[in-house]
């Protein structure tokens, strides 16, 4: 199974899951350098399409999602896995060409539907007994990237 696309969570998996909030709104969102060096580099270097599909909807996703080159930015995303079967529809992916990574029990059908499915360290116990592959990293703390390392070890 060759992974081509991998779809991202935002808050517990990119971010730590804190929601920094002012007077204004949302603050700001603490992204790990080394997850968006995997994101950036490593998945274009093997031709891996990324995508954010996020429950919440964020400015700074937006923001940090363009800096990183991500390709599919979708925010407000309530049913996750039916955006999962949109996008394979879209490329001409099968489920076991998609990569999911996630935290809490929202994810769960996502992470379901993807051939090869991942959970940061911290996240919710119903999620970690259903994934591939628990990682050692939490979320916002190199997760994603110890994600990207282990889909490229494979190719």
């Amino acid at each position: 199974m060759v992974i081509k696309m991998l779809a991202m969570d935002v808050d517990g998996t990119l971010t730590d899951g804190k929601i920094h909030m002012g007077a204004d709104g949302e603050v700001f969102k603490s992204f790990d350098v080394r997850d968006g060096y995997g994101i950036k580099h490593i998945c274009g270097k093997y031709g891996i399409i990324t995508a954010i599909v996020t429950a919440r909807s964020s400015r700074i996703v937006e923001i940090r999602s363009k800096e990183l080159g991500i390709l599919e930015i979708h925010q407000g995303v309530i049913d996750k896995k039916s955006k999962l079967i949109e996008l394979s529809h879209k490329y001409g992916f099968t489920s076991n060409q998609i990569a999911y990574i996630g935290d809490d029990i929202n994810d769960l059908p996502a992470l379901q539907f993807s051939g090869m499915s991942f959970a940061p360290k911290n996240a919710h116990p119903s999620v970690a007994g259903k994934v591939d592959y628990v990682l050692n990293s939490d979320g916002g703390s190199g997760a994603v990237r110890e994600c990207i390392d282990i889909i490229v070890s494979k190719i």
